[in-house]
C-alpha cells in the first residue's frame, strides 16, 4: 500500500463517485476504479458499496477513512517540519554567553530579532566563562557563544570578532578619582591607578580581560596590586561598592547602575578595549544554528557601517 492509494482512496470517499474522484485527482476512472479493487483486495474488506449512482462506504470504509486521514496528515505535519527544520525555521539552538556579554545591546537585541524569525526554534541560553564556553563547544553542549577573550584551542571553531568597546575605571562612591567636578569627565591616565587595589574577574573564567588588563598596567609602568579576584564579573562591581579596591570593566556594564559604583573613562592611550567574540563550530550542519550565526554576522556588519547595535 502506498500514500498515493490512500488519497485515492479519500477522493473517492469525500465524492460519492468515481467519475468525480478522478477528475479531482487528474487521472482517469477506470485507473481509479482499478486501484480501489485493489486496495479492498490488499485490505480483504469491502469499502464502499456500490450504486447505481455512485458509491457509498461501508462501516468498514467509514473506519478507513478515519484512518486513512490521520494518516495523511502525520505525513504532511513530518513534510512541513522536515522543510521547516532544513531552512532553520525548527530546531534546536544554545548559546552561550560571559557574564559580561548581554550587558552590550547588541547580545539581546539579536537574540530578540532570532527569536521573533524563528519563532518555532527552542532557545536554549547559558552562561559561563569563556573558557568553560569554548569547551562547551568542543565537546557540543552548546552551539554558538558570546565570549570575550581570544580563543587558543581554535581547532574546529570558527571565532568571529563582532565588535569592541571601551572599557571604564569602576570606582566606590567617595574614591578621590571619583570626584564629581569638571574634572571627573575628563579621560583617567592609567597611571593614576598605579597605587590602589585591582579587583578583577578571576583569570580562568576571562583570562581575556585580564590579561588585557595587567598587560596595559605594565605598559603604563606598574604591575597592578590586586587585591582579590571575583568569580563573575559582575561581582568585582559589588566588591567594589563596598571599598574594597577599583576594577576595569567593559562600558556596557555603566547599564547596571549599580548603588556605590562611580565610572570614569581611561585616556586613549590606556590601550584598553573589551572585545566581543562569536564562536562556534566549523561545519556546522544544523540550518537553525547557521541561521542565528548569519544573523549576528549580519547584525555585526550593521554595527560596523552604522556604529548602532544590532
Amino acid at each position: 500500500m502506498e500514500l498515493r492509494h490512500l488519497r485515492y482512496f479519500i477522493a473517492v470517499a469525500e465524492e460519492g463517485h468515481i467519475t468525480r474522484a478522478a477528475k479531482r485527482l487528474g487521472i482517469q476512472q477506470p485507473p481509479l476504479s482499478f486501484q480501489i479493487q485493489s486496495l479492498e483486495r490488499e485490505l480483504d474488506v469491502q469499502l464502499f458499496r456500490r450504486l447505481p449512482r455512485g458509491v457509498e462506504l461501508t462501516e468498514a470504509g467509514m473506519a478507513f477513512l478515519e484512518r486513512a486521514r490521520g494518516i495523511l496528515d502525520q505525513v504532511e505535519r513530518a513534510l512541513a517540519a522536515t522543510h521547516r527544520t532544513a531552512r532553520g525555521e525548527q530546531g534546536r539552538v544554545a548559546v552561550g554567553f560571559t557574564s559580561s556579554a548581554p550587558f552590550h545591546p547588541f547580545v539581546p537585541r539579536v537574540i530578540r530579532n532570532f527569536r521573533e524569525m524563528s519563532p518555532l526554534v527552542s532557545l536554549v541560553l547559558e552562561e559561563s566563562g569563556s573558557s568553560e564556553l569554548v569547551q562547551a563547544l568542543h565537546s557540543e553542549e552548546i552551539d554558538a557563544a558570546f565570549i570575550r577573550s581570544p580563543v587558543a584551542d581554535v581547532l574546529n571553531l570558527l571565532v568571529r570578532p563582532i565588535l569592541d568597546e571601551e572599557m571604564l575605571v569602576a570606582l566606590p562612591v567617595g574614591h578621590a578619582l571619583s570626584s564629581l567636578s569638571a574634572a571627573a569627565s575628563t579621560a583617567l591616565p592609567l597611571t593614576a591607578l598605579a597605587n590602589e587595589t585591582f579587583i578583577l574577574y578571576k583569570r580562568p573564567g576571562g583570562p581575556g580581560l585580564y590579561d588585557t588588563i595587567i598587560t596595559a598596567c605594565r605598559g603604563a609602568g606598574f604591575s597592578p596590586r590586586v587585591g582579590q579576584e571575583a568569580p563573575r564579573i559582575i561581582s568585582t562591581l559589588s566588591l567594589v561598592a563596598v571599598g574594597l579596591g577599583v576594577s576595569i570593566v567593559p562600558a556596557s556594564l555603566q547599564r547596571l547602575q549599580m548603588d556605590g559604583v562611580v565610572y570614569r573613562r581611561l585616556a586613549a592611550n590606556s590601550q584598553l578595549r573589551a572585545p566581543l567574540i562569536l564562536a562556534c563550530r566549523r561545519g556546522e550542519n544544523s540550518a537553525a544554528v547557521q541561521r542565528f550565526i548569519d544573523l549576528v554576522q549580519t547584525s555585526a556588519e550593521h554595527v560596523t557601517t552604522t556604529g548602532i547595535p544590532g
